[in-house]
């Protein structure tokens, strides 16, 4: 047990400070060359091919991100229905559809908040949505301490037991098919260096201090967050933790009135975030395909609505959200933290303010190339668990 939470709380420590590390040059370009988006610093780095670039892996990445967030509601607000009515199990009705449920989402509340003009207004509807999380955390930590373990299902408490003795033990260190997502996941989950430039850009009084110790700030509350909620998951379930923590909740009792509020409260969250991330899809779409174009509100429509159909398409077709996680955090991921961070520096910052032997610039380096080295491995393990899982699948048949 002791070092299964030393080796996460190391793991999930690095992945941070990495990710505040690499705000930090993010914000240092910008401020030298008085550019305060990302595109137009991949631009000024390498010219045309490093906007492409650029608006290619903030729109591939944020549209991952909208995908997951999506799936959460479209695996969540059905058993809330289920748990409104009173039932234990689907009925098959359409309301019951995920799929139907992701769009009528869609289309009456993120796409109206997606049609706002600037960013800062969501601030609000962010705030709201971190209110959301802590609730969640709180409740997990709860559950811990009223779950008794062996666990048993619902519906057979005298005899039915999912979990045996042997199970209520936490396994120091454990590798299966499951391993080769922890670090990608871990990475998409640091990623918001998309939305730092905007959020800089819209500051009442925009100060590279003051806008790294935001981004310090909001590191730290997601560490906070993950860590204790990975943690109390974990030690009230042990190795029958399902991907999704809040589905395992259900083997105890599936019309629990905490757990429910904990899935609205997490529908509410992920279904606010939406449209904070689809912001900058669009003004990366909008710096490669209309560069300098006044602001056009048909454009700036049609680009959301775009989008949220190719969004909304990618989750009723992709059948696991561990595949979203996994793939983003292992391409896309790496690039926004690691890999054009440091590309922009050293390309950006004078080599008469800093020779390229000199200790930010040899440090930058090494952080893109643990960027190319950390997407390297991770595509690797990815690929060998797809491989091996279709062995696993042949063999079955």
């Amino acid at each position: 047990m002791t070092f299964l939470f030393v080796f996460y709380r190391i793991l999930l420590t690095c992945i941070a400070c990495l990710s505040c590390y690499s705000v930090h040059l993010l914000l240092r370009s910008a401020g030298v060359v008085g550019i305060r988006a990302y595109e137009q610093l991949g631009l000024r780095a390498f010219g045309h091919p490093g906007k492409i670039l650029a608006a290619i892996v903030i729109t591939l990445h944020n549209i991952g991100a909208m995908s997951s967030y999506l799936f959460i509601v479209k695996s969540e607000l059905p058993l809330v229905i289920q748990a409104f009515l009173d039932q234990t199990s689907s009925s098959g009705e359409w309301y019951m559809n995920g799929n139907y449920l992701i769009m009528i989402v869609s289309i009456c509340i993120i796409f109206p908040l997606a049609l706002m003009k600037h960013l800062g207004y969501l601030g609000y509807t962010s705030g709201f949505s971190i209110s959301c999380m802590v609730f969640f955390l709180s409740a997990v930590i709860y559950k811990k301490f009223n779950i008794a373990c062996p666990l048993e299902v619902f519906g057979n408490h005298s005899v039915n037991a999912v979990f045996l003795e042997d199970t209520c033990t936490a396994k120091y260190f454990t590798i299966n098919q499951e391993t080769a997502y922890t670090i990608p996941i871990l990475a998409f989950a640091f990623v918001c260096h998309p939305e730092v430039l905007p959020i800089y850009t819209e500051l009442s009084n925009p100060t590279k201090r003051r806008m790294q110790n935001i981004g310090n700030v909001s590191i730290l509350g997601m560490f906070t967050m993950y860590f204790f909620t990975a943690i109390f998951g974990y030690l009230t379930f042990f190795g029958n933790t399902e991907a999704e923590l809040l589905h395992t909740y259900s083997k105890v009792d599936p019309l629990d009135t905490l757990i429910m509020c904990v899935r609205l409260a997490v529908l509410v969250a992920v279904t606010l975030t939406v449209p904070v991330v689809l912001f900058p899809i669009r003004r990366a779409l909008l710096q490669l395909l209309f560069p300098g174009r006044p602001f056009n509100w048909i454009r700036h429509i049609a680009i959301a609505l775009c989008l949220l159909c190719v969004v909304n398409l990618l989750v009723i077709l992709v059948p696991n959200i561990r595949d979203i996680f996994g793939i983003s955090g292992a391409t896309t991921a790496p690039c926004l933290i690691f890999i054009l961070p440091g590309l922009f520096y050293i390309r950006i910052i004078p080599t008469d303010h800093e020779p390229m032997n000199s200790r930010p610039k040899i440090q930058a380096a090494c952080f893109t190339a643990l960027g190319f080295i950390f997407m390297t491995m991770s595509l690797t393990f990815i690929v060998l668990d797809w491989m091996s899982g279709e062995k696993r699948n042949l063999g079955g048949h």
